[in-house]
This record gives structure tokens, C-alpha cells and sequence, in this order.
């Protein structure tokens, strides 16, 4: 899942680097030789561990099942970080506050982040020292709080104590005990956070960091093809090996991943384009995201939340809007208005 035309875990290694953290385990279930290809035995100077989950484990399962392949020293620090998310932390500043509450008896630390919207995520109910009093999963009414998990804990070895060799949660089981023997504190972080599992949040942290990144200036990176016609509205972001048509607006908030083909009065704006996407002349691709190679027929528009997957093939003058969702390799023929997946 690429961040600005790079691999999410490839920001989290290299925040991990910068914390001085020495090794990372990953635990791995789907797509696991892919990420041992990728990411080998070593990424930014951070040694790798591969924990492979036989199945589904939960969000606990996996951390018990990596219990093996950590040597932790009395003094050292566990971070455990959930996949799909971005952020800005400063990794060495949540261990920090961690060993601050190790001293008044805290097992986990877990980061917490303020949201408006609480219904999708983990609430937590916090005390002025900073322990958490209650831990809500995914509350239903209305809360006090609009702290929620964030996804990264910071840990002493005492969790894998807490957690069954089984399909576990986390949310629901563990950190409701450890809540219960008041050994559960927060910490909250006031910076850059998404879940990019989420289509809205994914959009969001590709412009932030596009913006950040890019400025005022598009960014290319490598090199682009493209004339004078051509109108580029920063934010955005230009993949090695980009063509892009006479006549096409690219941007603002645009991130095109590399080789990437644009043919002549093409617009892209609030998108995020991956690797190998051909499009002809005069499409439209507006707060949508293009799966890798996908082929856009001349005229085809892509707009309003609408997620097509790798190597599907949109046919010319085809519209497709409101949440459309089109699963990878498949042939699109007729419009359609979502909400809607095409299988």
C-alpha cells in the first residue's frame, strides 16, 4: 500500500530507524513470501523476523505467536504497531513516557489520538495520571471521550503473559484486563495519524505527506514527460517513467505512481493513481484511487470515492461514480452509481 509512491511500512521502518530500534518481527499472514522478497533481512539498517500466522489470529494471536522470536532485555522496550497505520510519532518520545509509567506500574502504553467521529474505533476513558480506567471497543452510544486507540503500544515483555496462544483481541480482551489492574496507561499523540485500510483516511495521509513532500512545486521524481499544455496544481506527485498528454490538469492533491500514461485533455485531482496506469484522452479521475496497470478507456470517468483494482479495464466513455468499487482484473462495460461493487 504505497504513501506518495512509497511503501507504507517503508515510512514506518524508517521512523523505527531514527528511535534506534534494532529489530522488527514481522507477523504475516497474506501476501508473506511477497514481503520477504520485499523487505528481505534488513530495511534502514533495522534487522527483520518474519512470525507467519497458519491463520487468522486476531490482533493478540499474532503477538503471542511472535513470543519466540524475541529476545527482550529487562531494560529494553516492545513497540507493537498495527499495519495499516501512518503517523508521525516520534517512536523514542512514546518510550519515554512508557518507562515513566513502568515506574507506577504500567504493563502497556497504549498511543491515543482524538477523533470526531469515535463509532469505528477503540474509545478509551482516561485518568488525569494518565492511566486508562475503561477501554470501550467500537462504542455504539455516546461517550465522554474522543480518544481513541491509535494503534501503536509500547510495551513491557508482561504482555505476552496476557495473551492466549489463540485467536485473540487485543481491543476486547487484553486491554480490558490490563485496564481492570489498572497496569494500562495512554499517551497521546497530537501530530499526522490514519488508518489507510480506510479509503478516506488512505486520500487524506497521501495529501498530507504529498503536501509536505511536495510544497508548492509538483514533484517528480525521476523523470516525467510532458509539455507546456500541460497544468500542474500542487500538491502533486509524479512517479518515474510518467507521460502525461497534451492538454491534461494534473492536480491539485494528484499523486501518480510510476509509468504511468496519460493521454491528451486528461484532468486527475484528489486521486491517488498506482504504478502502470494507462489512460486515453479526455478522462476524468476525480477523488478516486487506480489500481495498478489499470487501462481507462478515452472518456471514461472515474469520480466521487470510487476504487478501481489492479489490471481492470475500464471501457471508453464508461462512468463510474459514488462509490463504485471494481475488484482487481475485471472489464467494465456499462456506467454505474454506487454505492456498488462490481465482482
Amino acid at each position: 500500500m504505497p504513501i506518495a509512491n512509497r511503501a507504507l511500512l517503508d515510512w514506518t521502518f524508517e521512523r523505527l530507524s531514527w528511535a534506534g530500534v534494532s529489530e522488527v518481527v514481522l507477523a504475516v499472514n497474506y501476501m508473506a513470501e511477497s514481503l520477504r522478497r520485499y523487505f528481505g533481512r534488513e530495511r534502514y539498517g533495522v534487522k527483520v523476523k518474519y512470525s507467519v500466522e497458519p491463520r487468522a489470529m486476531g490482533t493478540g494471536g499474532p503477538v503471542k505467536l511472535s513470543e519466540k522470536l524475541i529476545k527482550l532485555e529487562e531494560e529494553e522496550t516492545l513497540l507493537i504497531m498495527n499495519g495499516d497505520i501512518w503517523c508521525d510519532l516520534e517512536f523514542s518520545v512514546l518510550e519515554a513516557a512508557h518507562r515513566r509509567n513502568v515506574s507506577r506500574g504500567a504493563v502497556t502504553t497504549i498511543t491515543l489520538y482524538e477523533v470526531k467521529d469515535v463509532s469505528r474505533f477503540g474509545v478509551v476513558e482516561l485518568k488525569p495520571d494518565g492511566r486508562i480506567a475503561a477501554f470501550h471497543e467500537k462504542p455504539s452510544g455516546r461517550v465522554k471521550s474522543r480518544l481513541i486507540n491509535a494503534g501503536v503500544y509500547a510495551s513491557t515483555s508482561q504482555i505476552f503473559s496476557y495473551i492466549e496462544p489463540r485467536r485473540t483481541s487485543m481491543e476486547l480482551e487484553v486491554f480490558p484486563r490490563l485496564a481492570s489492574e489498572k497496569r494500562l496507561y495512554g499517551f497521546q499523540h497530537k501530530g499526522e495519524w490514519g488508518d489507510v485500510g480506510k479509503f478516506e483516511d488512505y486520500l487524506k495521509v497521501n495529501f498530507k505527506v504529498a503536501e509536505a513532500l511536495a510544497g508548492e512545486k509538483p514533484r517528480v521524481e525521476g523523470s516525467a514527460e510532458y509539455n507546456s499544455t500541460v497544468k500542474l496544481v500542487p500538491p502533486v506527485i509524479l512517479g518515474d517513467g510518467v507521460k502525461l498528454g497534451s492538454g491534461s490538469r494534473i492536480g491539485p492533491n494528484a499523486i501518480l505512481g510510476c509509468n504511468v500514461k496519460v493521454g491528451e485533455n486528461c484532468q486527475i485531482s484528489n486521486s491517488v493513481v498506482f504504478d502502470g496506469v494507462e489512460m486515453e484522452g479526455d478522462c476524468l479521475v476525480k477523488g478516486s484511487i487506480l489500481g495498478e496497470e489499470v487501462l481507462l478507456g478515452r472518456e471514461a470517468k472515474i469520480t466521487g470515492g470510487s476504487v478501481i483494482g489492479d489490471l481492470s479495464i475500464i471501457a471508453p466513455k464508461v462512468k463510474l461514480s459514488r462509490k463504485v468499487y471494481v475488484c482487481p482484473r475485471k472489464e467494465v462495460n456499462k456506467p454505474a452509481l454506487g454505492p456498488k461493487r462490481i465482482v
